[in-house]
């Protein structure tokens, strides 16, 4: 791959993004949440990418799956209104069929064209797919780590939004409500992913991204997860409860165990 295909998919990207506006400031302030993810998950990728030592090859692979891992949120909430996948259609499989739909990645040699294209496609499942290419299953880790990044970003500017400059696609139209569910909370407990099938609150929702600590991968992932103060951020909008208190407790000893 070269630096002149990289420049190729971003004015891709940006005229893919440009067919979707939409004179409903509603739909268009959720259009925009998206594009402005992906330019920070691209620098995310990158900054993981250099913490790695990442060769040139592999840094434009990196930012082009970056550009490229929520293609599929256009569409999606295009037709559904909702970036709730269990409610619409799973956003990695609609992204990397639109890449192949639309023959974005033409000018790659089949072997990265894959590495993208499964990349985009297994970057939201539950868990990493084990029976694929190690070189695969490399970036879509690195993809999942750099997207978990910034959703927790979004996610923070939502909460500390006024409610009239939320993009309403963001809390998955969850009630915001103080409770939260006890069988979410023990899952963090066992050191377990919280399943998205699971959360019946804003809060729940709060946990399982705070799970998503224990599927993190690369130890520059963690760095930055610290640097950016995510942890302590979350928490502090949630009940400050004994359960919460030790549940925080936890997550942040295991950040700090897996940057050992």
């Amino acid at each position: 791959m070269k630096q002149n295909d990289l420049i190729l998919f971003k004015q891709q990207f940006s005229d893919f993004c440009r067919s979707f506006h939409s004179v409903n400031s509603e739909d268009q302030r959720n259009f925009d949440l998206k594009e402005e993810h992906t330019r920070h998950v691209c620098e995310n990728m990158v900054g993981i990418g250099r913490g790695l030592s990442l060769n040139a090859n592999q840094m434009l692979l990196a930012e082009t799956i970056g550009l490229f891992h929520d293609i599929g949120r256009f569409p999606q909430y295009a037709k559904y209104k909702t970036f709730r996948d269990s409610t619409s259609v799973s956003h990695g499989l609609l992204g990397a069929d639109t890449l192949i739909e639309k023959k974005m990645l033409q000018t790659l040699p089949g072997d990265e064209q894959e590495i993208i294209i499964q990349s985009v496609k297994f970057h939201n499942a539950f868990a990493v797919p084990k029976k694929e290419k190690d070189e695969i299953i490399f970036f879509i880790r690195l993809i999942r780590d750099a997207d978990k990044l910034d959703i927790w970003r979004i996610f923070l500017e939502y909460d500390e939004a006024p409610d009239e400059d939320r993009a309403s696609a963001v809390g998955l139209g969850l009630p915001d409500v103080p409770e939260y569910t006890e069988e979410v909370l023990a899952n963090i407990f066992k050191e377990e992913i919280v399943s998205l099938s699971n959360i019946k609150t804003l809060n729940d929702f709060k946990l399982l991204q705070l799970s998503w600590v224990f599927d993190l991968n690369y130890k520059p992932a963690f760095r930055l997860l610290l640097e950016r103060d995510y942890l302590n951020r979350i928490i502090a909008h949630l009940p400050q409860t004994d359960g919460i208190k030790t549940a925080s407790s936890l997550l942040k000893e295991f950040v700090q165990k897996s940057l050992r």
